[in-house]
């Protein structure tokens, strides 16, 4: 198995920064960890825009929109752009509007959040969600009736996720085999405030899984669809071209299916000792280094 270069001198800061022309960037864990932006973060975005750099945010956040995304970079004092940022709820409803091609007339069932709705929405793609099932009453079947106009099941991020929610959806997928069968991303955790790790996209989406018995289409990291939809809107060269995230089974996964470099840093979810032949790792990246404030000494030379 391939070892990954670990980075610590000025010189191979340097050469990095040197050798890159597109920097794709996981946000929590490499950027900043709950509401604390990581040291030296802001700095090195700065120094790749002066060196002419092209930044993308991918992020498999999907609770919000790119729009109130950016809010969450302006709050933060970061420079971005709406089109630059790509978050797993806008690439679900681009992949939804022109890759599936959903019919108007037919309908989205949505386990999700107001972020997710909002991208659905602006993408023109018509989808239900009904409020009152964020009850803990328990879920009678009489009571619901199958929506033929749906054709695919969406499941996201869902902080008020509940049985009757998994029950609607489940009977939609389980009756129509034809309906299709969708998530956000199969982050099974995510960081919250404190370094407390809580369940993620995927582990709302597992019951779904486990009950069905087959696995959904994942749009975001570390499927090839995110980079898609990136690729439609960013012309970049894949040699020239690094991802830079804290996990191995989503970022830096996400980076060697797609066909470009790899950087890990250890400010989240990854670890130095998961990359041992010992933790069996999934991949391996091309580059490590402590936090992404390290390269910042690129500016000493």
């Amino acid at each position: 198995m391939s070892t990954a270069q670990r980075l610590s001198t000025t010189s191979d800061y340097e050469q990095l920064l040197d050798k890159y022309d597109t920097w794709l960037f996981d946000c929590d864990g490499v950027l900043w960890r709950g509401t604390h932006l990581i040291d030296g973060a802001l700095e090195v975005l700065q120094l790749l825009r002066s060196k002419k750099k092209s930044i993308v945010f991918v992020t498999n956040n999907a609770s919000l929109s790119r729009a109130s995304y950016k809010k969450k970079f302006d709050k933060f004092g970061i420079e971005a752009h709406i089109d630059e940022i790509f978050g797993s709820a806008y690439a679900s409803a681009v992949y939804l509007s022109t890759v599936v091609k959903l019919p108007k007339e037919k309908k989205v069932f949505v386990i999700g959040m107001a972020g997710l709705e909002e991208e659905l929405r602006n993408e023109g793609v018509n989808f239900i969600g009904d409020p009152t099932d964020n009850t803990l009453e328990p879920f009678s079947p009489s009571s619901h009736t199958i929506d033929s106009s749906v054709a695919a099941v969406l499941c996201g991020m869902d902080t008020a996720i509940t049985y009757t929610k998994l029950s609607k959806a489940f009977i939609q997928l389980n009756t129509d085999s034809s309906c299709l069968f969708l998530v956000t991303n199969e982050d099974s955790t995510y960081p919250a405030h404190g370094g407390v790790l809580l369940p993620g996209a995927g582990a709302i989406s597992a019951p779904l899984r486990f009950a069905l018995g087959r696995d959904p289409v994942s749009i975001g990291k570390p499927g090839k669809t995110m980079l898609d939809c990136i690729k439609a809107k960013h012309d970049f060269d894949p040699k020239r071209t690094i991802m830079v995230g804290d996990r191995l089974n989503t970022d830096i996964l996400f980076g060697k299916q797609g066909g470009v470099a790899t950087l890990l840093v250890l400010t989240g979810i990854s670890h130095e000792s998961d990359l041992s032949p010992e933790a069996s790792p999934v991949v391996i990246p091309d580059f490590v280094t402590n936090s992404i404030g390290d390269l910042g000494q690129s500016k000493k030379l």
